[in-house]
């Protein structure tokens, strides 16, 4: 089973910052996902929600927020004090994490509530800038980003992300077109994803916490799993192995 930290180490760090991001980038796993929005002066910064209320001591929508605005808050502390300080960080400086290190790099475009002018393109212009073009997965909500993307840069993987049942997972995939589904926790234990296994489809859970819920997708041959406990996934996995 392929492990994801989903966030960053977001069970243990605070999500989506560079200190749960340098721990993923310490660990022995496959791949890191997060996730990208735009700023009010066009810089991509990396944060889950629209808003910053969550997971800051600020309030607002990242769109209306200058990169010096949405820097002047504290996304740490809500975690933890001992993460006190810790700023938004932009897409680049959470690619040069992993730049020379060998995870699978998933970038989430969150434009399924606000349509980011030119997400995509500066994205795709950031990836290809450090080298990264062949270790990243592009993944969205927003399904005609994907398309959009996969126009622009058919040598990129990209993926569909989908919390729903669909009809056909395997075939509604190649009409966008994708290369992978990233499917949640609950859907994936569907037929639609059974079928879409048997199909050749490539299967990536999200957001699995659980140890029995981790080794019921291995069971029936998900590929790979977003966790926010990378690290007591990837000892669930080598002890089963060993």
């Amino acid at each position: 089973m392929k492990i994801y930290a989903h966030r960053g180490a977001s069970g243990t760090h605070p999500e989506n910052t560079l200190a749960a991001f340098e721990e993923a980038s310490r660990l022995a796993i496959h791949g890191v996902e997060f996730d990208v929005h735009v700023s009010k002066d066009g810089e991509l910064v990396v944060i889950h929600d629209e808003r910053i209320d969550r997971t800051s001591n600020g309030v607002g929508y990242v769109k209306d927020l200058t990169l010096a605005e949405l820097r002047a808050y504290d996304y740490g502390s809500w975690f933890n004090e001992d993460f006190a300080g810790e700023s938004i960080p932009t897409l680049e400086e959470v690619l040069k994490t992993f730049q020379h290190t060998t995870h699978h790099v998933n970038i989430e475009l969150k434009s399924d509530v606000f349509p980011y002018e030119e997400m995509g393109e500066k994205v795709l212009y950031l990836v290809e800038k450090m080298g990264m073009a062949d270790r990243v997965v592009i993944s969205s909500f927003d399904h005609e980003a994907i398309r959009n993307f996969k126009r622009s840069a058919p040598h990129i993987e990209v993926a569909i992300l989908t919390m729903e049942v669909l009809v056909d997972a395997y075939d509604y995939a190649r009409v966008i077109p994708a290369d992978a589904l990233h499917i949640y926790l609950p859907t994936a234990m569907r037929k639609m994803t059974k079928d879409a296994l048997l199909k050749g489809a490539i299967i990536r859970v999200f957001t699995v916490n659980d140890e029995d819920n981790a080794l019921a997708l291995e069971q029936i041959g998900v590929h790979a799993i977003f966790t926010d406990f990378p690290k007591r996934m990837k000892q669930l996995f080598d002890l089963k192995q060993a």
